[in-house]
């Protein structure tokens, strides 16, 4: 007889034992605090609401000034543009990110150039940068992705030895920490995004972190159509700096307050993530070819947008990842999907081939990691039975394997 869920046997999840939170958050206090902004109609244009957020997420994260924009996407586009990246100028991202991180380079005209990542924390390989770096590279993105900090050191050793600028891309990371200092303060520029599913969620939003004085006010005036932050409206007092691009990038009040609410409750959110992780750690480390994204090298908190977990080995890679997902799902896990594939690959990245470069035609070791992993979202990492019974449909499927040939 079948003993996986998938060929019709009983699954070990249920209700009770496979849940995850409701996301995003909402709170009866929140909405009235949203009423009263409505009814003070300082919705925008560098509210005190705003000011309150930027002032709170920069102290959180160790930085000194804080930029906030309508998205995560355009807080990467206006980084390059702070740092005068352009055409002819060659920025390397990692193969394995969302496809914003790419198509930023893109919109400020900029070459895109796509470096290989490490295969145990799904994040940019120092070595594959510096084999990517020609005369022309002038900034390295770092993702920090999914449940993991690319390692900073190296990376901030080689953008400082070829005089590049590095921009953290921290849209999975809120509230993350590389040796006890908050991610997006070690480079030129953080990036971060507020987008429905993150662990600060304001439906979209995002926000650039910076220590340079310098750097802090092209950014205002890359998302505020030109304005000096100390401009009032209607009152410009100084010109841009010339050649700088300017747009109406400009947040709301309204997702500044969301994201203010949510922001004292992350540490302890994320010490429920990481008491999930290390229950699935400890009761998967017997099951031969299974592995969790490691954290990061120097990595002293983890933001986890999400957890990875590779299945490889002779043993698994019979398999292929999809019916291994199927698996798991039929068994009644909750939040766990696939994971983005390379950029190069998705479906919704559409430059033509001469828009960008690829080591050799291919990064090897992203491919090959997106065909053996899956991602459990961070709304799936709360509670313990759920790591529990997630660690036994995982040793379940092992025991069972080969039922997953029919």
């Amino acid at each position: 007889m079948s003993k996986l869920a998938i060929n019709g046997a009983h699954a070990l999840g249920n209700a009770a034992n496979c849940r995850h939170l409701d996301w995003p958050p909402v709170s009866a206090t929140t909405a009235d605090k949203l009423k009263e902004l409505y009814l003070s109609r300082a919705w925008s244009f560098n509210s005190q609401t705003e000011q309150d957020f930027e002032k709170a997420f920069a102290e959180h994260h160790g930085a000194k000034y804080a930029i906030f924009m309508s998205n995560g996407t355009v807080t990467l586009e206006c980084a390059l543009e702070a740092l005068g990246i352009g055409p002819g100028d060659e920025v390397i991202v990692p193969a394995l990110t969302w496809i914003a991180t790419a198509m930023a380079v893109r919109y400020v005209g900029a070459k895109l150039v796509f470096a290989d990542i490490a295969a145990d924390t799904f994040t940019l390989s120092p070595a594959a940068v510096q084999a990517a770096i020609t005369p022309r590279t002038k900034a390295i993105i770092p993702v920090h992705l999914y449940g993991s900090i690319a390692d900073l050191e190296q990376l901030l050793a080689l953008s400082k030895k070829h005089g590049l600028a590095l921009i953290e891309d921290c849209a999975h990371m809120q509230g993350g920490q590389w040796q006890n200092r908050g991610v997006g303060s070690w480079g030129d520029i953080g990036s971060f995004s507020f987008q429905q599913s993150k662990t600060l969620a304001s439906g979209e939003g995002g926000i650039c972190l910076t220590n340079d004085a310098l750097l802090a006010e092209k950014l205002y005036r890359c998302k505020h159509i030109g304005y000096s932050r100390y401009d009032k409206q209607g009152q410009a007092g100084t010109p841009p700096p010339p050649g700088l691009t300017c747009h109406n990038y400009r947040g709301t009040a309204f997702q500044a307050l969301l994201l203010n609410e949510q922001l004292p409750e992350l540490p302890q959110l994320l010490q429920k993530y990481q008491a999930f992780v290390d229950i699935l750690q400890k009761n998967c480390r017997d099951i031969p070819g299974f592995r969790l994204q490691a954290p990061g090298r120097l990595a002293s908190r983890q933001g986890y947008y999400a957890l990875g977990m590779v299945f490889e080995g002779e043993q698994w890679e019979r398999f292929s990842v999809t019916r291994i997902h199927e698996a798991i799902v039929a068994e009644g896990a909750v939040a766990i999907s696939k994971t983005y594939g390379p950029v190069y690959r998705h479906l919704l990245f559409n430059l033509a081939p001469e828009d960008y470069t690829l080591p050799v035609g291919s990064c090897p070791v992203c491919e090959k990691l997106c065909e053996r992993a899956l991602v459990i979202m961070h709304y799936g990492l709360y509670y313990p039975e759920t790591a529990q019974t997630l660690a036994a449909i995982i040793h379940k499927i092992w025991e069972n394997r080969e039922e997953l040939k029919a």
